[in-house]
């Protein structure tokens, strides 16, 4: 699969805002064929499903569906293009692929109010803060 992908790149510059659409409908399709070997790679049976990361691939391509220029369409089909080889390329460990696309879709963040009740008002005030 990763021969396959390393064939697969994004050309220089999509001419019309059409042919940017398509590249973007493209990547999805490489990346959709890729998911199956990257729940081998990382061993993620366990914690998500194909389905779900299709789910999250789509999301991520979602959001950024108000972008109307084609030259920046296309640097941002070259940052997905690079993010999807270094997943499949085996250069992310198994803890970040899953914070950032299976917890980090799912924004399961526990509450620690709810871990100990007597908890002191400084460890409050540095959970809720940015740091954790």
């Amino acid at each position: 699969m990763a021969n396959a992908l390393r064939s697969a790149k994004v050309l220089p510059n999509s001419a019309s805002m059409e042919e940017a659409r398509q590249r973007v409908f493209n990547f999805f399709r490489e990346a959709c064929r890729s998911l199956p070997s990257v729940m081998e790679i990382y061993n993620i049976y366990d914690v998500t499903s194909v389905a779900q990361l299709r789910s999250t691939v789509a999301s991520e391509i979602r959001k950024n569906m108000h972008v109307s220029d084609p030259k920046v369409i296309d640097m941002l089909l070259f940052k997905g293009m690079e993010e999807l080889k270094n997943v499949v390329d085996h250069s992310k460990q198994r803890h970040h692929i899953i914070g950032q696309y299976i917890v980090g879709q799912q924004e399961q963040v526990q509450d620690s109010a709810s871990k100990d009740p007597a908890i002191s008002p400084f460890l409050k005030n540095f959970y809720s803060s940015n740091y954790f």
